[in-house]
């Protein structure tokens, strides 16, 4: 069990223990007492308490000295959810509870103050209604939480002592007995004995049943118009008859919330509704906030969390997957949706203690696809991604989320740590110490390798890493020991025993201050005649003399572990990079170009060449035969050239059980690279993947603005891009700008900019250059004709643009917005297709566009175009795979004519491809148009 884990649990298994009277004033454990029971360092105790407070999984108390309770127990014993998790003292939790929380339970209600304020605004006022309240019609699509909303109602009336405490709920689905009217009446009123074949005896029905509470009858529109007739009537005056019965003579007191997916005046009689006073209307999920959309999935991962008992990792892609695929199903399918991926992510990380991870690669189709629908909206794309973050999402039972984070790069070094830790395990196995000295040479060695091959190793320098943790005197030190390493072992040390080192010896002093003696075992866990250990001893008196100390022998035995630890890796110890190329020789000839400039040919380099007339199956074999005959455990990196080789990754690691990683648009300065990261740093593959996928070659540059200057035309017209920070974003506007005009034969530079200082530099480009136009986020001031970035997205500005840049002459080019649609398309379609190659099927997903708005005589919206275009490419591989969707919607409510243009229009992949396209996939097209 991890030290942390050790921790939680004396803590959960004491707080268990501790009587509910005793809850008063500042309870728990302190990291001293802690530390004692458990035989752990004090210093290490306080940092793993305050992780598990983050976490949510513990209660803090302020004070001296700080107190520690286990934060489930707290929850039980005083009926409470903490939304923190540090206090000053009991009571204070139970004053947490403010006023609103306790009188409102709409409080709990996500967009309570947001997109549904007016709707409880309704609702309080139905229930407040003297004398008894209004009756109520909740109007909403399915799953948009009708339902939940008449239980708040419910719960708010007993806040305010419009009912009982222990007044009735009562809950019927009028579509129970749709098809059987009398026996719907019968269930709702009651009958008496006699009154139709079978009631023996009388019985009361649901009405007399909510008697001072509430009735709620989702699916309202299912009554028939004599049982309406029923319903208005009791509304009217609080009587009613059973069925059987020819007098009204009974009498109750209930408020009726009716519940409906349909129009009110098309569903209902126009009497019934006039009955009804208090109209409320749900609004869809996908029409409500990004972040109540947000909310509400973490709230259901919570959900989940609390289940399983464990935390639930969440990718970003995942989430915003999430909230792209929600549709008509609303919260009621996304629930639906969460429950299912957290079962699949629970069975695969079931021998997992530390939690469940919800992965991208895991969503279904219908979900996965949720993540171009959300990409086709730009301002939603843009307000999940700044909610969200770059990390994924931890959701911890039963506590709020935080986000997940590598650990700081000054994490604590502790070799003894390791040691330790080993020994007392290996010691209550009954393990003999020799056994132990060779399992704990074993572990230092991985931990040490470890310890270097992280995401930043190359991203700043070993000394500038080393000074943000220990002081810059011991880094001096620890170099010239490096130095004296190398010249003395005649060998060439990587930078990772300078970091080892450095930071084992930090730990050291302070052992040595705190008078902490190291673990004995580890004598004799090198060889006595290794020159390893020789060397240790010389630094071991270099230590000496430097710091004016004695040191013990088996931190001699510590340093020979790391001068072991730290040699070169062998070759089965390092990433495999896999370049793939379209052409007959092109990856054998990049490969021999790099090998030969690197110097050496002794680095894990393959090449595989793909003629185009090759299949990506076969490329796909070609390489997994390649790569099970070499080592590969640390796993494989793909540098790819385009289109389908970029694809082979997740089927790759699937059928090699290895991780892969792919990176495209491969140069030889790309190779150079991976090949000179992977053998000389050492890094793991993620960290390789990381530090590459910004790599623009050796000399290449984002273009300036002095730089796009110098490139102006004669006549001086230069178009300006403006995004919030001039690059990123503006960089991709740029380029989708620049073949927007090469492909008008119009190609003037453009200039992307920032907003930082905007006018001042677009004044600086106007004193020597005409800005023909500015496209992007902010309209400048300066008067120069402003195209928004929403108006290139739909289509409408490039043929603006166009225009602008001709100066009103004519002009000959795609129809409106076809450039966008195209390279829009194309990036997606890079993404998702496997087998197919983009660069060859996006020609005919334009022919497929241009016979499609030909037949319909009605152009589409780009969104819209993209979004159709890029299913159709899915479903073309989905043809070729023989894997179709199955439309599980109502085929009466497609439009015929759209179908029928869908599949006249796609006759161009039957000519081209010889590819026919299933039934089902018109289906879904027509359903977005």
């Amino acid at each position: 069990m991890k030290r942390g884990e050790r921790i939680y649990s004396y803590i959960e298994e004491k707080s268990e223990a501790w009587p509910e009277e005793m809850l008063k004033g500042r309870v728990g454990f302190g990291a001293q007492e802690i530390a004692e029971a458990l035989g752990i360092l004090r210093n290490n105790v306080s940092k793993e308490l305050n992780a598990l407070q983050r976490q949510g999984r513990i209660v803090k108390f302020s004070g001296r000295p700080v107190l520690y309770f286990d934060r489930g127990c707290l929850e039980s014993a005083l009926g409470v959810t903490l939304g923190e998790c540090q206090f000053d003292d009991v009571e204070a939790i139970c004053q947490s509870k403010t006023p609103q929380e306790l009188e409102n339970p709409f409080a709990r209600l996500i967009g309570a103050d947001r997109s549904l304020r007016r709707q409880v605004e309704q609702a309080k006022a139905a229930i407040l209604y003297p004398p008894d309240g209004l009756h109520t019609l909740i109007v909403g699509q399915t799953g948009v939480g009708k339902t939940l909303f008449a239980h708040m109602m419910f719960e708010y009336g007993k806040v305010m002592h419009r009912f009982a405490a222990d007044a009735p709920f009562v809950t019927f689905n009028c579509a129970d007995y749709y098809n059987n009217p009398q026996l719907l009446i019968s269930h709702i009123f009651g009958y008496v004995k006699g009154a139709f074949t079978g009631a023996d005896q009388s019985k009361a029905g649901l009405v007399e049943e909510a008697d001072g509470g509430v009735l709620f009858l989702d699916e309202i529109h299912r009554l028939p118009p004599e049982g309406q007739e029923m319903i208005f009537y009791f509304m009217d005056t609080g009587t009613f008859n059973r069925l059987g019965e020819t007098q009204r003579s009974r009498r109750a007191k209930v408020l009726i919330i009716g519940a409906t997916t349909e129009d009110p005046d098309s569903a209902l009689t126009k009497t019934f509704v006039r009955r009804i006073p208090n109209l409320m209307k749900i609004p869809p999920l996908a029409e409500r906030s990004t972040d109540e959309k947000l909310d509400i999935i973490k709230l259901m991962f919570q959900d989940e969390a609390q289940r399983v008992k464990k935390p639930i990792r969440v990718g970003v892609e995942t989430i915003k997957a999430l909230v792209g695929s929600i549709g008509s199903g609303n919260a009621g399918q996304l629930k639906s949706n969460i429950k299912l991926l957290c079962a699949q992510a629970f069975l695969n990380g079931i021998d997992s203690p530390e939690g469940i991870e919800v992965d991208f690669k895991m969503l279904p189709q219908q979900i996965r696809s949720g993540l171009l629908t959300l990409s086709a909206n730009r301002q939603a794309l843009t307000e999940v991604t700044k909610a969200l973050g770059s990390d994924s999402c931890i959701i911890v039972p039963p506590g709020p989320d935080f986000l997940l984070t590598d650990g700081a790069s000054g994490a604590e070094f502790n070799l003894y740590q390791v040691v330790e830790a080993k020994v007392d395990l290996l010691k209550g196995e009954g393990i003999s110490s020799d056994l132990i000295k060779q399992i704990l040479a074993a572990d230092v060695n991985v931990y040490v390798r470890n310890l270097y091959n992280k995401k930043a190793s190359v991203n700043m320098t070993t000394r500038e890493r080393l000074l943000k943790i220990v002081d810059a005197s011991l880094v001096d030190f620890a170099e010239q020991v490096a130095l004296y390493v190398q010249k003395r072992m005649n060998a060439s040390y990587h930078d990772r025993f300078l970091y080892a080192f450095s930071l084992h010896l930090s730990a050291f002093l302070k052992r040595v201050k705190s008078k902490d003696a190291a673990h004995k075992e580890l004598e004799g866990a090198v060889p006595q005649d290794s020159l390893c250990l020789e060397v240790a001893t010389e630094i071991g008196s270099l230590i000496g003399k430097h710091y004016r100390l004695e040191v013990p022998r088996v931190e001699i035995e510590y340093i020979a572990l790391l001068l072991e630890s730290s040699q070169e890796d062998e070759r089965d110890d390092r990433v495999v990079i896999v370049v793939a190329t379209h052409g007959q020789s092109t990856a054998t000839s990049m490969v021999e170009v790099a090998q030969r400039l690197f110097g050496t040919t002794d680095v894990s380099v393959l090449a595989v060449d793909m003629p185009l007339e090759v299949r990506p199956q076969a490329v796909l074999d070609k390489m997994a035969a390649m790569l099970q005959s070499v080592p590969c455990l640390k796993g494989v990196l793909i540098l790819a050239d385009m289109g389908s080789l970029c694809n082979l990754g997740p089927s790759l690691e699937k059928r090699l059980d290895v991780p892969v990683r792919t990176i495209d648009m491969v140069s030889t300065p790309l190779i150079l690279e991976a090949m000179r990261k992977a053998e000389l740093a050492g890094m793991d593959l993620d960290g390789l993947y990381d530090s590459l996928a910004s790599f623009h070659g050796y000399e290449a540059r984002d273009v300036t603005q002095d730089e796009a200057l110098e490139k102006v035309t004669d006549d001086g017209c230069v178009v300006v891009t403006i995004c919030s920070t001039g690059k990123g974003t503006a960089l991709k506007l740029k380029s989708l700008i620049e073949e927007i005009l090469r492909g008008a034969g119009q190609p003037l530079p453009v200039i992307p900019v920032g907003l930082v200082k905007l006018e001042e530099h677009l004044r600086e480009i106007a004193e020597s250059h005409r800005i023909v136009a500015a496209v992007g986020v902010k309209k400048p001031a300066l008067r120069i004709p402003f195209i928004p970035l929403e108006a290139i997205i739909g289509g409408e500005g490039e043929n603006a643009l166009l225009e602008l840049v001709a100066g009103g002459h004519d002009t000959s080019h795609q129809r409106q917005g076809s450039r966008v649609v195209q390279s829009l398309c194309a990036e997606s379609l890079c993404k998702f297709l496997t087998y197919l190659n983009p660069e060859k099927v996006m020609p005919l997903l334009m022919e497929f566009d241009e016979r499609l708005e030909a037949g319909r005589r009605e152009p589409l919206p780009n969104p819209l175009r993209i979004r159709l275009l890029v299913h159709c490419g899915c479903a073309l591989e989905r043809c070729v795979v023989r894997k179709p969707l199955h439309y599980g919607g109502s085929l009466a409510a497609l439009r015929t004519e759209k179908v029928e243009a869908l599949k006249a229009a796609a006759e161009i992949f039957s000519e081209k491809l010889h590819l026919t396209l299933a039934a089902d996939e018109y289906y879904f097209m027509a359903e977005m148009i």
